[in-house]
């Protein structure tokens, strides 16, 4: 085991077919899993019947899923090296999955999460084991703490649920921090058009990028209020109908996509 890749392995067989299941039907059907460590997951899915490509940055892991654990299966591929650096890749080469799932290392579990979302790859579902609070994020909803511009980036093309949460013996090592599996499954209509997307995540990468500021304030200290000036910022909070002095976990997905749109109109000026 490598320590800086912040590995907890789950052994229990009864929760990893239950994740599994959350991903029926398998049959014939191309899943890439990220992070298998030695296969616990793996070996569930081959025996639903999936096609699947694993992506494994621990080189002796490599070595156990290639030579002696799956290197006869036809069924199974293997993708060596960092997953940040690697799917892209196999995203541009290959059609996409039909389901992705992980059990994800805490350190880098968000950002994984992150560059799939924000790449717009819309896979029809995903499964991942992350830390409970990582899940709580995803699933918030408006007027939460945890509502933050994570939980917009994953609800805006899918329906997001925490489906369990898991006891912390079911790994090794049994981590400090408690773990939940997350469901995403994709809406038939994203709820941001194609054409304001990049505007959007601006939006909502500049209102929560310190949440206690006001939006304004936070729009002003953003990357939009140094394209439109400060002028530019109170003309589109006026134009989109936002109250300047509200904080952004008090806006609606409404009010976000007035404030996408009004900046997108901005920036065709």
């Amino acid at each position: 085991m490598t320590k800086k890749f912040g590995q907890n392995f789950l052994l229990s067989k009864p929760v990893r077919e239950r994740i599994v299941s959350l991903l029926e039907p398998l049959e014939k059907t191309t899943v890439w899993e990220v992070g298998p460590g030695i296969g616990s997951l793996t070996t569930v899915l081959l025996e639903r019947g999936a096609a699947v490509t694993a992506f494994e940055i621990d080189h002796g892991f490599c070595r156990i899923l290639r030579e002696h654990a799956f290197g006869e299966d036809t069924s199974f591929h293997l993708v060596e090296g960092d997953v940040l650096k690697t799917l892209p890749k196999v995203f541009g080469q290959q059609s996409l999955p039909g389901r992705i799932c992980g059990n994800l290392p805490y350190n880098v579990g968000s950002v994984v999460i992150a560059k799939i979302l924000e790449g717009g790859y819309r896979i029809p579902q995903m499964v991942f084991t992350l830390q409970k609070e990582v899940v709580d994020r995803l699933c918030a909803s408006q007027g939460s703490k945890m509502w933050s511009s994570f939980s917009l980036l994953a609800q805006m093309d899918y329906e997001v649920t925490q489906s369990f949460v898991i006891n912390a013996g079911a790994f090794f090592p049994k981590p400090n921090v408690t773990s939940s599996v997350v469901h995403f499954s994709l809406r038939q209509e994203s709820l941001v058009k194609d054409e304001l997307r990049t505007s959007f995540l601006l939006v909502i990468r500049d209102l929560f990028a310190q949440r206690r500021k006001t939006v304004k304030n936070n729009l002003l200290g953003g990357k939009i209020g140094a394209q439109l000036g400060k002028e530019g910022v109170v003309s589109m909070l006026a134009e989109s109908n936002v109250d300047p002095s509200l904080r952004a976990e008090a806006l609606s997905w409404a009010q976000f996509l007035a404030l996408s749109e009004t900046f997108s109109s901005y920036q065709a000026r």
